[in-house]
């Protein structure tokens, strides 16, 4: 099939479309990679055009590279975006419209999951958000009159497809749309770089009623790695005393996820040095030893730190689709052969991958029996035990370990993961419920919610434990294991004030007297309860001193621990700009703090860093400022050490 993005043929297909379906138009695209960009400016196109025709886009993620909201953002990030993303990356005309609240009347834009924080000053993007669990997304797309679904996937040239990054939703709407009786349309679009997945996401050509030429034109979106800071990767290593070998791991995106896997690699292949870091967890739940079994992934979404984890030789315990295979590999042997061939099960399950551009060069570059390993399949499959293979889920799900993030916990075991007070959506809900229950249906299965215990906004320390809040995520009577940088606390079946204690225990030492106040007022802690002594040592101090005292004065922590564990998508002096302008940005609530920067900025001790930000020689008093600000910044800025060995294959 010959590659083509041409917008004449484009045009074409969208009134072949519309003589199809007529001038109502649902459609459905694939959460975050799985667009076809130039496909979908068409028809975001055609209804600008003409007002007659009803448009409402039904999604999650629409990916996008980052729109600077400053001058100095925007001095750095332009030739970023421009060498990571490409001059040529087809951004989505739907959301620089949104960004700019120029949407047309006759079209909508309608997510269940947006990127962090990208609506929070957008009505249009809170007034139409859908907050549904992911296992309920297909259903709900139908429901809305989804009739035509557009996915890029992935051409094998012998009349197979692959769903590859996207059968999460695909083959869910695809059966409830044929149900429904009424007319729709599954429209492909090959992608050269997208790899051919395996598992239920492999179907033939006829089950699309439309295959379009491949998008030549639209590199995959690569997701850029993040900093990984001191309070996260404390956190990650508490949270890896949870882990037990032999058994299930879920994790997502981010960087507490990639700390977590940062420290299961530490245990595995530096073990001394690991114990000497962490204490055991609660009884029972994990372990601390190397990773023997292996470990198996069933996780909705399948990125970077999985990768990490099958080269680092972690993620190695396979499982099969058949009872009596499942049962004897549970028991340590050779699973029989299953008389139809070889099967070589999988150490991975997931229902959508996204991730950096290293992560999808290592998919593309395995081969394809290695490849079948990683299987994609719906997320109604992955993220629930329902739908009639429970007892099989079960056995291959031994000792599951589902890690989420959340933003907030109440000291109750309430967790608040995807919205503000005033219900301003930051986020979704996705999976996380989803995973919560899952893991109280099973026997041995637990959900580890982690999150930093507290967060820096406009000059200002503010606890991620609270009292209450004005809505949850995940409500109190899920609560299980919660973890911050000061440690575990394990919730499942306690009283309300057995939690309270443990959740305080993990609390920065700043917010403990407030919330045994709130407690003690509402009848919830015994009068003469008081603050272990040990926990009264919750500081970032102290997290800094412990790691000083393992590693010493001579950088030997950030060397273990570097800011970015698996690679940085920047340079070493854009990592250092990172940090700096992060810097600028949590000291801009105070005019005194930026006056301080100010007088500290010595300009010609940093001229490379002002050279990458255009400074070098500035014109007037506006960049004069920009400069000087930036220098002073930067003077409280180390360079970023090399990654530790532990991370590296």
């Amino acid at each position: 099939m010959t590659p083509s993005d041409a917008p004449e043929q484009h045009d074409a297909f969208v009134e072949e479309v519309l003589e199809r379906l007529g001038r109502r138009l649902v459609i459905g695209l694939p959460l975050g990679l799985g667009k076809p960009n130039r496909v979908v400016n068409a028809f975001y196109r055609r209804a600008k055009a003409d007002p007659t025709l009803r448009l409402e886009l039904v999604t999650a993620l629409s990916l996008d590279p980052p729109t600077p909201t400053s001058e100095l953002e925007r001095r750095f990030v332009e030739p970023f975006a421009s060498r990571h993303f490409g001059t040529d990356y087809p951004r989505l005309d739907y959301v620089g419209d949104l960004q700019r609240k120029e949407v047309p009347d006759n079209v909508e834009v309608t997510e269940f999951y947006l990127q962090s924080g990208a609506g929070l000053g957008n009505p249009l993007m809170q007034r139409r958000h859908i907050s549904s669990n992911y296992t309920h997304v297909a259903r709900d797309l139908v429901d809305r009159g989804v009739n035509l679904v557009l996915q890029l996937v992935a051409d094998s040239g012998d009349g197979a497809l692959s769903l590859s990054s996207n059968p999460d939703l695909t083959l869910e709407v695809a059966r409830r749309l044929e149900e429904t009786g009424r007319p729709y349309q599954l429209v492909a679009q090959p992608h050269p770089d997208l790899p051919f997945m395996y598992g239920d996401a492999v179907v033939q050509e006829s089950f699309f009623h439309r295959v379009l030429p491949p998008a030549s034109r639209q590199p995959l979106f690569a997701v850029p790695r993040t900093p990984v800071s001191t309070q996260d990767y404390w956190v990650g290593l508490h949270a890896s005393t949870l882990v037990r070998d032999g058994g299930t791991l879920q994790i997502g995106i981010g960087a507490l996820s990639d700390a977590l896997v940062h420290a299961l690699l530490l245990r595995h292949r530096e073990n001394d040095t690991y114990r000497e870091l962490v204490a055991p967890g609660p009884e029972g739940i994990g372990g601390l030893e190397p990773f023997r079994e292996g470990l198996y992934g069933a996780s909705e979404m399948f990125m970077d730190g999985f990768m990490h984890l099958y080269r680092g030789g972690i993620l190695t315990r396979r499982v099969y689709d058949d009872m009596e295979r499942q049962r004897a590999a549970n028991r340590g042997e050779r699973p029989p052969d299953s008389g139809g061939g070889a099967d070589p099960g999988a150490v991975m399950d997931a229902a959508f991958f996204l991730g950096s551009r290293t992560f999808y060069q290592f998919l593309r570059g395995l081969d394809p029996d290695e490849r079948r390993l990683f299987r994609m399949m719906s997320v109604e499959r992955i993220n629930q035990l329902y739908g009639g293979s429970e007892e099989l889920e079960v056995l291959q799900r031994r000792g599951a370990r589902f890690f989420n993030t959340c933003m907030m916990t109440t000291v109750t075991g309430a967790a608040v993961s995807d919205g503000l007070d005033d219900h301003r959506v930051v986020s979704g809900v996705g999976g996380q419920y989803n995973f919560v229950a899952m893991a109280h249906a099973m026997a041995d299965g637990r959900s580890v919610l982690m999150m930093r215990s507290s967060r820096q906004s406009g000059g200002r320390t503010t606890s991620n434990v609270v009292w209450e809040y004005p809505h949850v995520t995940i409500p109190r009577h899920l609560r299980d294991v919660v973890v911050t940088e000061y440690g575990i606390a394990e919730l499942r079946g306690k009283t309300d004030e057995e939690c309270i204690q443990a959740m305080v225990q993990i609390t920065d030492r700043r917010f403990q007297d407030e919330l045994v106040e709130r407690a003690r007022k509402a009848g919830k802690l015994a009068p003469e309860w008081e603050v272990p002594a040990e926990a009264r040592a919750n500081t970032p101090k102290q997290l800094r001193d412990r790691l000083r005292a393992r590693f010493g004065e001579t950088g030997g922590a950030a060397e273990a621990f570097p800011t970015y564990p698996f690679g940085s998508d920047f340079t070493p002096l854009e990592e250092r700009l990172v940090e700096g302008l992060q810097l600028l940005e949590r000291r801009s609530a105070s005019r005194r703090a930026i006056l301080a920067t100010l007088l500290k900025g010595r300009p010609r001790e940093h001229p490379e860093a002002l050279a990458r930000m255009g400074l070098q020689q500035p014109r007037g008093l506006r960049e004069r400022f920009y400069a000087r600000l930036l220098a002073g910044a930067l003077a409280d800025v180390s360079p970023s050490p090399a990654r530790s060995p532990w991370s590296r294959r």
